[in-house]
């Protein structure tokens, strides 16, 4: 009897390490969310996002550093989830800078060529097809 309550106490001690280690990680970086406001519609690959607040994630940055995903305020919708570079935030460039464009057609929607999380030297080059 006494040894099954030391295995059952020794299970319970390994499943609450498991359970602590998860909250820990998934907290790791909670600067890798933000919520980017637009005030005419701009596009990313593969879809364009009207003017309106989105959520610019890394969902898993210890394991997937290099997915980005966009959804709505609410968390309702998915608009993308993609493959990003990281790139090097250029000397001189503010650290305020959330976005950086790239050049579009007069009649098309600008597209985002970079995002740069707050307060980080590193940013998020979208991964557009080549013509």
């Amino acid at each position: 009897m006494l040894a099954c309550r030391k295995l059952v106490a020794a299970l319970g001690v390994v499943a609450l390490g498991f359970v602590m280690g998860a909250s820990t990680r998934a907290d790791s970086n909670p600067n890798k969310t933000m919520y980017l406001t637009f005030n005419r519609p701009v596009s990313l690959p593969g879809v364009m996002l009207g003017s309106g607040t989105y959520i610019f994630e890394v969902p898993d940055p210890i394991d997937a550093a290099d997915v980005v995903r966009v959804t709505s305020r609410d968390h309702s919708i998915v608009y993308l989830t993609a493959f990003t570079r990281a790139v090097t935030r250029p000397a001189g460039m503010p650290h305020d800078q959330l976005i950086s464009f790239g050049e579009a057609r007069p009649d098309a929607p600008q597209p985002i060529a970079v995002w740069w999380p707050q307060n980080e030297s590193t940013g998020r080059q979208f991964i557009y097809p080549s013509h």
